[in-house]
């Protein structure tokens, strides 16, 4: 049994009523190479995530770059390099959306605009590359996104009660 499929057994004995301990364990019953598998396939998919971020930083800055898959290239990245969310994690459901979906499609998305070539050597160049880039540009414009609707509400809520 893999680690991660222990914790997971683990954890499904702690869940207080005994109709959710009833369906993590008909989950957790699996064969633990299915799971190991699942995790590893996770892994590879996570890491070739962010090698594909990185490769997307570059890529918004490369002149050989077209400039729509630059655009496309520059707002993912900034998006997902920025140490600000859109979307903050602790909103129910729409936090998570924005990690699980929106940025694995816009990364899909610039991925597609960005020649084949150019983007292989981009990958080549983000797998040799060590750290992971921050995008302070990105974070200032979420910051400016969040400000701008801090306004927007005061002043809708100022004249519906003034």
């Amino acid at each position: 049994m893999c680690k991660g499929h222990a914790a997971f057994c683990a954890a499904a004995r702690r869940l207080p009523s005994r109709k959710s301990r009833s369906i993590v364990a008909s989950i957790a019953s699996c064969d633990a190479g299915v799971m190991e598998n699942i995790l590893a396939r996770l892994k590879v998919w996570a890491k070739e995530l962010k090698r594909d971020i990185v490769a997307l930083w570059i890529a918004a800055r490369d002149p050989r770059t077209p400039w729509h898959a630059k655009i496309a290239a520059a707002a993912v990245a900034a998006y997902a390099l920025s140490p600000i969310d859109l979307i903050p994690d602790f909103v129910p459901v729409l936090g998570y959306l924005d990690d699980l979906v929106i940025v694995p499609l816009g990364i899909a998305l610039a991925i597609r605009l960005v020649p084949k070539d150019l983007m292989a050597e981009y990958r080549r160049e983000a797998a040799r590359r060590e750290g992971r880039p921050r995008s302070l540009a990105g974070a200032a414009v979420i910051a400016l996104l969040w400000l701008i609707a801090l306004v927007a509400a005061s002043w809708w809520l100022y004249d519906s009660l003034g």
